[in-house]
């Protein structure tokens, strides 16, 4: 799909449209200063904020949204359930508190937060009810590797809609992003600037040269052009607007290749299979 907007979207496989470009407001502050990252990235043009039970921002996200003048119907709000709500009943609950917290009568999307063992299967039942109950449009994972969604999918009555990842240049896990494709399940990535080190990669430098682009731009635009949808992260109402400026150009097929070259298997978060829960 060619994106033109920052509003764009790719449709989930249950019908639902997830917009492209989100704001993550990991380590925003609550209250004041995450309310106007969100003012200013709603401005911009962005449809989909992103954030989580543990990031203790819920509160300040559902003001941001309930004073925007978009209508609540056209916003993609996500919030995730943390390792220690994790198991069946915790989870049902841990939702409900997030949503009391937010303020609003629905999410758009739930996420699983990490895969916890002995745990994320219960936390996925619980998952496939608060989607039938009608209360989120969309659930999903986050930091599942390719055996935790095959178990999911085995165990579960419904695909996970989305898995979001670490995903950017230097981490770019082919063969999941394909498996996720093949089961549409929509690919999402956290971190997809490496915490801003897409400056110091010379080819991302010269590739923005030659689009009067920076190297995040031109990485944001890579992955969206690979069909991942991106929450890149600021505060900064600069850096929110530069991040959402990446509709008037196109990477070409052979830059794509370099770009998809420069994968090292590096990650900067923590590995999903060898996490201290």
């Amino acid at each position: 799909m060619n994106l033109s907007s920052p509003s764009d979207f790719f449709q989930l496989h249950n019908g639902v449209n997830m917009p492209a470009l989100g704001l993550g407001v990991y380590k925003s502050k609550d209250g004041q200063e995450v309310q106007q990252a969100i003012h200013w990235a709603i401005e911009a043009g962005y449809r989909h904020i992103d954030t989580a039970k543990i990031y203790g921002n819920e509160r300040g996200v559902g003001e941001a949204i309930r004073n925007s003048t978009i209508p609540r119907e056209e916003l993609f709000v996500v919030s995730k359930v943390w390792n220690s709500d994790q198991g069946y009943d915790s989870t049902l609950k841990a939702f409900d508190t997030s949503l009391n917290l937010l303020g609003l009568e629905y999410m758009d999307l739930y996420l699983i937060h990490w895969p916890v063992k002995g745990k994320y299967l219960d936390t996925w039942g619980a998952m496939e009810k608060l989607y039938r109950s009608g209360k989120v449009r969309a659930i999903g994972v986050s930091n599942f590797m390719q055996h935790h969604l095959q178990d999911v999918i085995t165990a579960g009555t419904i695909v996970p809609m989305v898995n979001q990842m670490e995903f950017h240049p230097r981490l770019v896990q082919q063969s999941l992003l394909e498996f996720c494709r093949n089961h549409q399940i929509q690919y999402e990535a956290w971190s997809p600037i490496m915490k801003g080190k897409v400056l110091d990669i010379p080819l991302l430098q010269e590739l923005g040269d030659r689009y009067d682009k920076s190297p995040v731009q031109v990485t944001l635009k890579w992955a969206l052009q690979k069909g991942v949808v991106v929450i890149p992260k600021s505060v900064n109402e600069h850096r929110i607007q530069a991040n959402a400026d990446l509709f008037d150009f196109e990477l070409s097929a052979d830059e794509m290749q370099q770009i998809n070259a420069l994968d090292r298997g590096e990650r900067i978060g923590p590995d999903p299979d060898n996490f201290d829960f």
